[in-house]
């Protein structure tokens, strides 16, 4: 059985930095693009970034570029979203997705919240 299980998301003020990770088990890691996405509240899910398999392509949407890295541990299974200069329009839950895409048949995390306020 496929699992994906996100941790690191909490408060914090604007401007701050936050570090999101998503543990994958049941599948073979290295074989599959990641992806995180983000649904604010009131709102539909938002692809964020993807990264391939080799961890040496990745793209992000223009909200998050220069503030967001995206990177991949295939040792650990695990797919990370470093976060600078967080923005209150940042505020979301962020679900890692099994794929370089979303769409709403992907496999994905429960989420972690995200919350920048002041």
């Amino acid at each position: 059985q496929v699992q994906l299980v996100e941790s690191g998301g909490g408060w914090v003020q604007p401007g701050g930095s936050l570090r999101l990770s998503c543990v994958v088990s049941g599948v073979k890691f290295e074989n599959h693009g990641m992806s995180w996405v983000r649904r604010a509240p009131g709102k539909g899910p938002e692809w964020v970034s993807g990264i391939n398999d080799a961890g040496d392509y990745k793209t992000y949407i223009d909200a998050v570029k220069d503030r967001f890295t995206i990177a991949r541990d295939n040792g650990k299974s695990t797919v990370y979203l470093d976060m600078h200069n967080l923005k209150p329009e940042d505020t979301a839950v962020y679900s890692c997705v099994l794929g370089r895409f979303y769409s709403k048949s992907s496999l994905k995390g429960p989420g972690t919240q995200v919350t920048v306020s002041a």
